[in-house]
């Protein structure tokens, strides 16, 4: 479904140095498949993961979807086959959930009666029917969240990015959610890159999970993989000292 070839993303500092974000960064995702990106904070994650919608662009190297390079590609149709989540949920305060979750569908200019059967079939999915005229302000924190991962998928997109969309939780509303989500992606069949610095979080809902450090991919793998056939030590020293027991 996607491939960075050989991407490098520099950034320039107030100081006007070279700051290497992504250093010949070589990853592919599969069709369908929830992949975490984790690492210690600036290891490159968010930068790979805004990559993929061009909020940014790369410096050098490649990103195809479906074997087409994304910089040939329009921005604003590549962007509405991309869901987006981020961890502050960017909930409008002044619109209600119903409002919230069908802008990009009013954006797009759907038909009213459209955007509300979507939005109705969305508040099902994420358990939340009832709740279209509530504002974000009277909604609890896992809620918004749910909400915010229902304007992602109004547009039915192909993909979704989720930039550590459960890290402002507490610990009981965080597990609570996991386990939602996890019913939620088996029915909507979405490929999703989800980036967290939770390796037990990566470790419960991955598919796969992307280790990163200093803008480089150290090792793809599944959990059991990470477990028992460690790429390197540093592999070892970052599961040993993050894993929950």
């Amino acid at each position: 479904m996607i491939v960075f070839q050989d991407v490098t993303k520099i950034y320039l500092s107030p100081e006007k140095k070279q700051v290497i974000a992504l250093d010949n960064f070589n990853l592919t995702i599969f069709d369908k498949e929830m992949l975490c990106l984790i690492g210690t904070s600036g290891c490159g994650k968010t930068t790979a993961l805004k990559l993929v919608n061009r909020l940014i662009e790369p410096t050098n190297g490649s990103i195809t979807m479906n074997n087409q390079n994304i910089a040939d590609l329009p921005v604003i149709p590549l962007r509405r086959q991309i869901g987006y989540v981020v961890q502050s949920t960017g909930l409008f305060p002044h619109m209600t959930v119903e409002q919230n979750i069908g802008l990009l569908a009013k954006m797009s200019r759907w038909k009213p009666d459209k955007i509300k059967e979507r939005v109705e079939i969305l508040l099902d999915l994420i358990d939340l029917n009832g709740y279209q005229t509530r504002y974000p302000k009277e909604l609890s924190g896992g809620q918004q969240q749910r909400v915010g991962v229902a304007r992602a998928l109004m547009l039915d997109p192909d993909i979704v990015l989720m930039d550590e969309p459960f890290g402002a939780l507490d610990p009981i509303t965080k597990k609570q959610l996991h386990s939602e989500f996890l019913q939620l992606m088996r029915q909507v069949k979405k490929t999703i890159i989800m980036v967290t610095h939770d390796i037990n979080e990566a470790f419960l809902l991955g598919n796969r999970i992307a280790l990163m450090d200093k803008g480089k991919v150290i090792q793809v793998d599944d959990k059991d993989g990470f477990y028992h056939r460690p790429a390197n030590d540093f592999v070892s020293q970052f599961i040993n000292t993050n894993l929950t027991k």
